[in-house]
């Protein structure tokens, strides 16, 4: 699926990808519109609906992934809210695993997640994997989103890469969608970026269940053979 031997640069997002996306949809899926319900003493079915109208509304825009815009518009401290389920954030399998061997081999490393600071800092101080990364990028800085092809030009300004020896694994196929179209010419998505939902069977571009079937070995060189899913 990978040879090693073509990549440079490694691009990976954080949420659906590296984490687990169990927390985020359950926080605003379902935890934070009972907040809401009870703060503006409304049915939670009603809250729920408002909610999810208004974030759909602007899915895929840097006020869509904006703690400080969503904690604004609802009245509500949602770093906060997001700090009590803190519990809750969890690396996906072999996620450690593949970062300590990229790590360990010639490949540049980045992240490149679309999480507001704030969430990025509410979850590395849960689940620490910021040494094993050469960067760290976050949308809101470059001011667009992955979605964007201004993020991919601001991105190659502030660190420069081969996008014909690049890798980005993403779980958001808007964002695979962009970066094919910025020239990036390796791109694999994740087939359950939450683990409590169903295996995805209809996904555009390569996937993988678990990072042990693209796993680069000590020397970032050999090649894993993918395993079924």
């Amino acid at each position: 699926m990978i040879n090693w031997d073509n990549i440079d640069t490694v691009l990976l997002d954080m949420d659906g990808t590296l984490l687990d996306l169990h927390f985020d949809n359950h926080f605003w899926m379902d935890h934070l519109p009972r907040l809401y319900a009870e703060k503006n003493g409304i049915p939670e079915a009603s809250a729920s609906t408002t909610l999810h109208g208004r974030f759909g509304s602007l899915q895929g825009t840097l006020d869509w992934y904006s703690l400080d815009y969503w904690s604004s518009q609802l009245e509500m401290d949602i770093p906060a809210l997001k700090q009590e389920l803190r519990h809750m954030i969890r690396l996906r399998p072999f996620a450690l695993e593949v970062l300590q061997q990229l790590h360990a081999g010639p490949c540049e490393v980045v992240m490149v997640t679309n999480a507001h600071r704030k969430t990025l800092d509410i979850k590395m101080a849960q689940v620490d994997i910021t040494p094993w990364f050469d960067h760290m990028v976050v949308s809101h800085e470059l001011n667009a989103p992955k979605e964007d092809q201004a993020f991919w030009h601001n991105l190659q300004a502030l660190h420069p890469f081969d996008p014909a020896r690049t890798l980005l694994i993403d779980d958001t196929e808007s964002v695979l969608d962009s970066a094919h179209r910025y020239g990036i010419a390796h791109l694999l998505t994740l087939l359950q970026p939450d683990s409590r939902h169903q295996l995805r069977i209809d996904t555009r571009f390569p996937g993988i269940h678990h990072f042990d079937e693209i796993m680069p070995g000590a020397l970032g060189l050999a090649q894993a053979e993918p395993t079924p899913v």
